[in-house]
């Protein structure tokens, strides 16, 4: 049972990452290619979207990896573990203090009534997610370690 918690929890971090680097590197540079309106409304629209299903995904896999922490605290790579458990920590204050204010208030903004610093916020947001995905980088490649 272990086991399977292991690959799951792995998996479930593995692809949040996945969707993460995404947002960061390939999504935001084509919303950014995109006419003024046209990337900031689909900047809004995707976090209306991701911001419904991330603080989920986000605690789901803290609470996996604590859940894999506790039941394999005497085998292998118990201390990787846990060190990624720290990392997710980091990555959900990361997101209630730093992303999540920034991502309230972009998800309402159309052409019309977005502030005139919009442009500063969303690169606020983006180097914010930058740090955000290093982190869960890092929570991931330690999971993945202590599976081996």
């Amino acid at each position: 049972m272990l086991n399977a918690l292991q690959v799951f929890t792995t998996v479930v971090v593995g692809v949040m990452v996945g969707v993460e680097f995404s947002v960061a590197f390939v999504m935001n540079r084509i919303f950014g290619a995109l006419p003024e309106d046209a990337g900031q409304l689909a900047r809004a629209h995707g976090g209306r979207m991701l911001g419904a299903v991330m603080p989920v995904w986000y605690i789901g896999s803290l609470v996996l990896a604590a859940i894999w922490a506790v039941a394999g605290w005497h085998h292998h790579g118990a201390g990787l573990v846990v060190t990624a458990g720290a990392l997710l920590i980091v990555s959900v204050l990361m997101s209630i203090l730093l992303l999540v204010p920034i991502n309230n208030r972009s998800k309402t903004w159309t052409p019309e009534n977005r502030p005139a610093d919009w442009k500063e916020q969303t690169a606020r947001w983006d180097r914010y997610h930058y740090g955000r995905v290093a982190v869960i980088i890092a929570a991931f490649a330690l999971l993945v370690a202590a599976l081996v």
